[in-house]
This record gives C-alpha cells, sequence and structure tokens, in this order.
C-alpha cells in the first residue's frame, strides 16, 4: 500500500469509497457539501497501484482542554474498501496521520466511532459522554428555579455567527472538548437548511436570551402524525447558558412551542442543571447515554503538560502503548496549579494504564477508580487513583456537541 495525501482532483473518488462502505446514496446537494467540506480537510488515502482503497479525512480543529486549548485534527469519512479489509490499510493511514501531528505540534486526535470496537485498539478511548433527555411538553415545564425574565429573541440564520458565535467562542473554554467553529461550520454544520438525518425536521431556529445573549437554543421542529396520534417535536441541538436561571427560561421556551408535545436533546452533558432544576423528574427523563468524543494523546507529555490540573500529585505512570513507541514506557508526573512535568523514570510505578484509558480521562470525563474497579488499570500504590482523579478534576464535565 501506498500512503499518500489524496489531491483535490480525487475527491470523488474519496466520496464513492465513503458511501461504498457507509451504504450511502446521498442527493446531489447533500454530496456537493461533503466534496466541499473534505475540500477543507487533510486527506489520507491508501493507494493500491492507482486504486484508492483506504481514505480518511482530517478537520484542522482547535480543542479546548482543561485551562487552554490544543490543536487537535478531527477524524472522519474513514473508510477502507471491502476488498481490503484486514490488510493493515487503516492502521498505517492512522500511522500517518498521528506522524504528522506529532511533527507539527497537535499532540492529541479525535473523531466520533461508527463503530466503537474499531478506536480501541488504536489507542482511542471515550473522553465525553452525551446524555440523551425527553421533555413532556403537553403540560408547562415544571421548574424548581425562576427563570430569567429577560426578553428572548428568534435570532435570523445568516446573523447567527456574528450574534451567537462571540458568546460561544467566549464560554467554549469554561468545558473541556469543545470545537472551535468559524462561520463556516456554523453556516454548513449548524445551520444547514434541511437535517441530514431527518429530512421532515424544520430548518434550524436559534433563541437567545439578553442583549448581548447570555445564553441561547438551537433546534429544529417537526409537526405531529394525525394518523399515529405522535405529538409534534422540538429537537434540541445545543443550548448554552451563563446561568440556571437563562438555561430555565430557555427550556420553558422549548417545551412551550405551539403545536408540540415532546421535547429531545441530544448529546447534552452528564451535569446538565436541568436535570437538577427540573421539578418532575417524570416529565424530564434521560432516554439514554453515550460515548461521544474519543480522543486519542499522539503525545502524552506533550498533551499533560499542556492542560491545567486541579490539585498537585507527584506519581509514576506505567503508560502501555502499541502503536505509538515514545509514549509506553514509565513516567513520573508532577503536577500543580503552576504546571506539569512528565519525565521518563525508573522508579516503581503507582499506576499502570493503557492510553487509551489515560485518554478516557484526559479531560476529566472519566475517573481512573472507575477503570481500577474495571480491571482496565491496575493500582499499585493505595490511594494513587484517588490523587489522579483529584489532580484531573475539572468544574464542569467535558461535552462535546459538535459530531463530525
Amino acid at each position: 500500500m501506498d500512503i499518500r495525501d489524496v489531491p483535490e482532483a480525487h475527491a470523488d473518488r474519496a466520496l464513492e469509497l465513503v458511501y461504498l462502505v457507509f451504504h450511502d446514496r446521498p442527493a446531489a446537494e447533500r454530496r456537493e457539501h461533503h466534496r466541499e467540506l473534505l475540500l477543507r480537510c487533510e486527506r489520507v488515502g491508501a493507494y493500491d497501484g492507482g486504486a484508492l482503497v483506504g481514505f480518511l479525512a482530517a478537520h484542522p480543529f482547535t480543542l479546548s482542554v482543561p485551562g487552554g486549548e490544543l490543536p487537535c485534527p478531527g477524524l472522519t469519512f474513514v473508510a477502507v474498501a471491502p476488498t481490503h479489509r484486514r490488510r493493515g490499510v487503516l492502521s498505517a493511514m492512522l500511522a500517518e496521520v498521528f506522524r504528522r501531528g506529532a511533527a507539527r505540534g497537535a499532540p492529541l486526535a479525535a473523531l466520533w466511532a461508527s463503530e466503537d470496537a474499531i478506536y480501541g485498539r488504536f489507542g482511542f478511548g471515550p473522553a465525553t459522554q452525551g446524555l440523551s433527555v425527553e421533555i413532556d411538553s403537553r403540560r408547562p415545564l415544571a421548574l424548581r428555579v425562576e427563570p430569567d425574565a429577560r426578553p428572548l429573541r428568534l435570532v435570523d440564520a445568516a446573523r447567527v455567527p456574528e450574534v451567537v458565535g462571540p458568546y460561544f467562542d467566549a464560554t467554549r473554554s469554561g468545558r473541556a472538548g469543545r470545537i472551535a467553529r468559524d462561520p463556516e461550520r456554523w453556516r454548513g454544520e449548524w445551520l444547514a437548511e434541511e437535517d441530514e438525518e431527518d429530512d421532515e425536521l424544520s430548518p434550524p431556529r436559534t433563541v437567545a436570551l439578553g442583549e448581548p445573549p447570555a445564553g441561547y437554543a438551537v433546534y429544529r421542529t417537526r409537526a405531529g402524525d394525525d394518523a399515529t396520534g405522535a405529538p409534534g417535536l422540538v429537537r434540541v441541538d445545543e443550548l448554552e447558558a451563563d446561568t440556571p436561571a437563562v438555561a430555565a427560561a430557555l427550556w420553558r421556551y422549548l417545551a412551550s412551542i405551539d403545536l408540540t408535545g415532546t421535547v429531545r436533546a441530544w448529546g447534552r452533558p452528564p451535569d446538565d442543571p436541568l436535570l437538577h432544576f427540573a421539578a418532575d423528574r417524570d416529565q424530564v427523563r434521560v432516554t439514554g447515554q453515550f460515548p461521544a468524543l474519543w480522543v486519542r494523546l499522539v503525545d502524552v507529555r506533550a498533551a499533560l503538560t499542556a492542560r491545567a490540573w486541579a490539585v498537585s500529585a507527584d506519581l509514576v505512570l506505567e503508560v502501555r502503548d502499541d502503536h505509538l513507541r515514545a509514549n509506553h514506557g514509565r513516567f513520573r508526573l508532577t503536577a500543580s496549579a503552576r504546571g506539569c512535568r512528565y519525565e521518563p523514570t525508573g522508579d516503581p510505578a503507582d499506576l499502570t494504564l493503557g492510553v487509551r484509558d489515560l485518554a478516557a480521562c484526559y479531560l476529566g470525563g472519566t475517573r481512573v477508580r472507575e477503570l481500577v474497579r474495571a480491571g482496565l488499570v491496575t493500582e499499585h500504590t493505595p490511594g494513587s487513583a484517588a490523587k489522579l482523579d483529584d489532580a484531573l478534576r475539572t468544574e464542569l464535565l467535558p461535552n462535546t456537541a459538535d459530531e463530525f
């Protein structure tokens, strides 16, 4: 196999491979959107002679991490021809992406896994979790907090990047796992006229509270079905708020839209305040939880030293990484609010863990102690997992709503 860049002239060939693998045949408009998206990405392909038999694209993302942000290629459109499975094609393409990332100073890579079982083998760990929440809005939403009384306003779709974008930019650092958005991402992914998975949904609507915004929600609606009796739907794609009172005002608005009886929100953070200030948890139910953003620590040392630490810790970690040998070995982690050092050592290990499990804990969304209890991390020194958890802790759990 020859692993190399996929030129713009081969973009259509790449899409044909992706559609073959994912059994898809999108309409011309959506295909053109995919093509434009690919042209903004780095494109890596596997060629067997002149045939493109493997492909992946990497968005040039920036990801919020505790205390800052880091460049983080977002892998997507990952496909291997059915004739070339189990021949190391995916391994070779990922190795090339990791090599390029390390050379460019991007210590992380991320993706949404179409099949969870695949990517753990390559060192990716589920670093954020998403909740699916459903509200029965056939009656007024009962709340334990008083909603913010400031006026709500609908924002014209063309002005959302201008009006809401700065609010998102200013607040994304408060929660790890968030991807920076430029106007093209706002318009192409969040504000697309037609939803890719449900063409019965309305165009996106954006409601904001206050001027400048103290919070906003992006949502779509669908009419009820008289034949089945299914009520009208409000699907919430994103909701951000400065305070519980602002969040309460937005949720109450969404639950009071005429001719609807159900509100469904996808990808909510597990620590969503709604789950506490809803007065009736029979009315507001969590209907599912799923791993969202999978993160790979391409350069463990650079990733750990770039993030902030809640409390001091001095631990020896024995890290297993079968793909990137520079990460493999025993290292002393010395972290505090002033920074972090991570250096090779011959001292006995306090904890032994795989790089995928370290990645799952990196943003603060998974506790090391849970992985010890699951038999995935070995604690050699009693209490060391709790110490690492305390140091990795963040005020808010990481969350990612940007699927790619």
